[in-house]
């Protein structure tokens, strides 16, 4: 969608937004250190002309007795008038366990309806490679919001946005020589998207609506009218919706409610409805007036797919928040003339794992990563309560509208505190590579981007070596994305050598590093460490790769003969074949060697080098598992994992997000592992609470509740 301001209830504008986005071979086994030998791995999971499809397409489903359709400029379920009120709940942001609880709750608020997008490389993450298990499950999910009598609006991409890692196209679309041109009628991306909806597409008959389902509509494209204007890559999309999907179901785009974006983004006629999205607080029915030219006369019911609810934060910015009752008011103007919408979100979830996107604003160095959490101010929040002011604004509101009694509202979830988590330091990155062994390195004269080494998400490793010589050097790298850690240290040293922290260049804020005076009568190593911080999912920006997509100079001059290693921390959607910290328990580094106990006594002075640290904390078998939260005030900078669940990243020094939601279906009776790779200042006590409520007031000078 179009960058345009959030307005207040005074009409005072903010900074730019994004409606709804955006303003936002080493083989080396995992590198989790333990003194734990045994733990159990928790799980995770103009119109078209007449086109005739191949018959492998079609459906053969038995029709039933069930029909949703347009006519008369509404919404008609089984020949009857029908409003949708729904809200996003994306299944890929909540652990499988609290679909229901959220679901629930979502009914409660009274909704009718629920949307979720479906993240493409959340279920290909690796070229051919489909994952529909855990958290990915989405029949699942569809089935179960069918049991809880909810309809269903798919997202269904290839492109989603959703401030989810480029927008849930798949990364390793840019490893392909020559890489394929997302979001367009380039034949190599169609071919790569018709066989991505050959295994996504069959999933939804039997789930749609006429069949018996719960799928009321399918969205081909998402808000292409603010990035775009392909129409031959739109028609193509919805002939290969139409082979699978059959001329009765309910195609939609939607785009931001201007003029040029519907211009742009919709194909006119009755091939596919156009709806709108739009700031809360706008007009909505000059926008529902213009979403009727772009749809056949009596085709167009007035539809909000994205009635936002609150807004997303990036990290360096102050929380989000918007007024519940300026929220509710802006919904009723919608509902009051019978029109329809859906919140986004209704529940905003987790970024667990990797998979946070990010935006940029005038140029792709203003680079804006998103939280952890996606809690988005929504009525239910990141942890499932529902026991606060916006739910209870926006529940009064459509009470007054709705066509049945709402259910009675769920209580919150339970939350507690474990209490402190002590850790100890295992390991420090950098020894956990043999930089002598090519054998377990991609090796090139220029540095290469992660993508071309595999290494799709996380961290990759750079490394080379320089002459010696006196006198202060400057290292620049033109472009990094997204953030760079830079040590030496002097070769003659050999392995035990501790590197040297020279300083961070970080992509928004691309800085000359000058490097100290350093004695060494050798090579001088030079390690470079890049953290992926996720994909923009925005605007012109979106064609993102990660690492060091540029040479690296010292003092002026090319360097050149690098080393990339990789460092395969799994993903969200990547259950490992075994547990990396009972692997770790059977290493080398487990074993009571020399070297062993020097990286145990390491002095504290390298406290700026990446490094393990891992603990456990024990729920007793007489209490019950409840969610919490891991407080990271006084550590810097990392990812953490439970139980080998990967929660994400915690970042307080920047903020505003100072702790991390673990559900309880993470967490288990008896002994639950922590593993927290921390890349810059770890806590003095080593240690993690673990505390009973969200905060999101850190920061480097402190940070309040930012209004909207």
């Amino acid at each position: 969608m179009v960058l345009r301001l959030k307005k207040t209830n005074s009409g005072a504008s903010t900074p730019p937004a994004m409606a709804k986005k955006r303003s936002s071979k080493a083989t080396l086994f995992l590198i989790f250190i333990s003194f734990i030998a045994l733990c159990a791995i928790v799980p995770v999971f103009a119109p078209l002309p007449s086109i005739p499809f191949p018959s492998r397409h079609r459906s053969h489903h038995k029709k039933v007795d069930r029909k949703f359709e347009i006519a008369n400029d509404m919404f008609w379920k089984d020949g009857e008038p029908f409003r949708i009120i729904g809200g996003d709940l994306h299944y890929f942001r909540v652990h499988p366990e609290y679909w229901e609880d959220r679901l629930l709750k979502a009914k409660a608020l009274g909704l009718n309806t629920i949307q979720t997008y479906i993240p493409w490389n959340l279920h290909e993450p690796t070229p051919g490679k489909l994952v529909f298990e855990g958290i990915a499950n989405l029949e699942s999910f569809l089935n179960l919001c069918h049991k809880l009598d909810l309809l269903v609006m798919v997202r269904a991409g290839p492109y989603i946005c959703a401030e989810w890692d480029w927008g849930g196209l798949p990364s390793w679309l840019f490893s392909m020589s020559p890489s394929p041109k997302p979001r367009s009628s380039d034949p190599t991306f169609l071919q790569l998207v018709e066989k991505w909806w050959d295994n996504l597409l069959p999933k939804f008959v039997p789930l749609l609506f006429d069949n018996g389902g719960p799928i009321i509509m399918v969205q081909i494209e998402n808000e292409y009218g603010s990035y775009g204007s392909d129409k031959a890559y739109l028609r193509h999309l919805i002939t290969l919706a139409r082979g699978h999907l059959g001329h009765d179901t309910i195609l939609y785009t939607t785009d931001g409610g201007s003029r040029e974006n519907l211009e742009k983004g919709t194909i006119r006629g009755d091939t596919v409805y156009s709806a709108v999205d739009f700031t809360t607080g706008d007009a909505p029915w000059p926008i529902f007036k213009l979403q009727k030219e772009f749809n056949t006369p009596g085709k167009s019911p007035p539809l909000s797919t994205e009635f936002y609810t609150g807004w997303l934060t990036h990290w360096g910015e102050k929380n989000a928040k918007t007024d519940a009752d300026f929220t509710a008011a802006a919904l009723e103007e919608i509902l009051r003339k019978n029109g329809s919408a859906v919140l986004y979100m209704a529940h905003g979830g987790s970024n667990f794992g990797f998979y946070n996107g990010a935006n940029t604003g005038t140029d792709e160095a203003d680079y804006q990563p998103d939280l952890t959490s996606y809690d988005y101010d929504a009525p239910i929040r990141e942890d499932g309560d529902v026991d606060n002011s916006k739910f209870k604004a926006i529940r009064r509101v459509i009470a007054r509208y709705s066509s049945v009694p709402l259910p009675s509202i769920p209580p919150d979830n339970e939350k507690t505190s474990y209490g402190p988590i002590h850790l100890q330091r295992q390991s420090s990155l950098f020894d956990m590579f043999d930089f002598t062994n090519s054998s377990k390195a991609f090796e090139s004269e220029n540095p290469m981007s992660m993508e071309n080494v595999g290494q799709f998400f996380g961290f990759l490793l750079y490394v080379t070596e320089y002459k010696a010589r006196s006198g202060r050097r400057i290292l620049s790298i033109p472009k990094v994305h997204d953030r760079a850690q830079v040590f030496i240290s002097c070769s003659s040293e050999g392995r035990g050598a501790t590197p040297i922290y020279v300083g961070t260049v970080e992509r928004w804020l691309n800085k000359k590093l000058s490097f100290p005076e350093f004695q060494c009568h050798s090579n001088i190593n030079l390690y470079i460490l890049v953290e992926n911080m996720g994909r923009v999912n925005y605007g012109p920006f979106i064609f993102d790769r990660k690492g060091i997509l540029s040479s690296v100079y010292l003092d002026g001059n090319k360097v050149q003969g690098w080393k990339m290693f990789p460092i395969p921390l799994h993903n969200l959607n990547e259950a490992p074949n075994y547990n990396p910290i009972v692997q770790a328990a059977y290493s080398a580094f487990s074993e009571k060697s020399t070297f062993r106990k020097r990286l145990m006594n390491k002095s504290e002075n390298a406290s700026k080098e990446p490094a393990f640290y891992s603990g456990h904390f024990l729920i007793d078998k007489s209490s019950r598992v409840k969610d919490t939260f891991l407080s990271f005030k006084n550590w810097g900078k990392g990812i953490v994992f439970v139980n080998d669940f990967n929660l994400g990243r915690y970042w307080p020094l920047k903020g505003p997000q100072c702790n991390l939601y673990v559900p309880a279906p993470v967490l288990k009776r008896g002994d639950n592992f922590v593993v927290i790779l921390e890349l810059e200042s770890p806590d003095p006590k080593l240690v993690v609470h673990t505390v009973d409520e969200r905060d999101f007031t850190c920061g480097v000078n402190g940070m309040n509740a930012h209004q909207l």
